[in-house]
């Protein structure tokens, strides 16, 4: 029988698991469980009434989260010469064409966002089967294959994220870290979570929005009461 640790039998003392808290009470308590000795992430994973495998109901999208992801996020910009000065004076981290390729076919990976420019894209396109697996392939729907190249990294360093339901219908993204207010916490959450409320597909039947968990990195999952996030 697996041992329970101490901060684990803490958070089961703080946490009803029977209960459903509103987003406000969750955000609080979320704070309450996290031991971790980092600032760890505050994560939501959203249930949905949906079947990824029809196209018609498969959810995507993207949301600016108003207190940011208290995350620094590494961005590579694969462009063309012309916009080098526009992806660096936005605060790109990595930005180029060739050398870049080159550096991801041998596996390199140590960036959390590709934004490209469309012209690029024929030499982007075959690094798909390794940057496609980690969520890393630009996409136009996400605004990551433009020509504005500086608006979309300066979005995405102040907390733009992308999100997509998964093959058991269920998106997971983190929102904030643990180290901030629960007031930020709870802005971001709500903003997340209304923004996947909106991209209900027509074709859906039944309940939508099936559950919501929030939890730290290491901790507990906290369900919330669906009905408080329009609070």
């Amino acid at each position: 029988m697996a041992r329970i640790t101490k901060n684990k039998k803490k958070a089961l003392d703080i946490i009803e698991t029977d209960k459903q808290y509103t987003l406000t009470e969750a955000a609080k308590l979320v704070k309450e469980i996290s031991f971790e000795k980092f600032d760890a992430s505050v994560d939501l994973d959203v249930r949905l009434g949906v079947d990824p495998r029809k196209a018609d109901q498969m959810v995507r999208g993207t949301v600016s989260l108003p207190n940011g992801t208290g995350k620094d996020v590494k961005v590579l910009v694969l462009c063309t010469p012309d916009k080098v000065d526009e992806a660096n004076e936005a605060g790109a981290d990595f930005v180029g064409l060739d050398e870049y390729v080159d550096k991801i076919k041998e596996g390199w990976t140590d960036m959390d966002v590709v934004i490209a420019t469309p012209s690029v894209m024929g030499k982007v396109g075959p690094l798909g089967r390794i940057l496609g697996p980690r969520g890393l392939m630009p996409n136009p729907k996400i605004g990551t294959v433009t020509m504005e190249i500086g608006k979309a990294v300066k979005e995405v360093k102040q907390g733009k994220i992308d999100f997509k339901v998964d093959k058991f219908g269920i998106i997971h993204s983190s929102v904030a870290k643990t180290s901030f207010d629960a007031d930020k916490i709870i802005e971001n959450a709500r903003e997340f979570l209304q923004t996947i409320n909106k991209l209900k597909p027509a074709s859906t039947k039944g309940t939508y929005m099936k559950s919501v968990y929030m939890s730290s990195t290491m901790s507990s999952g906290i369900k919330v009461d669906i009905k408080s996030i329009t609070d």
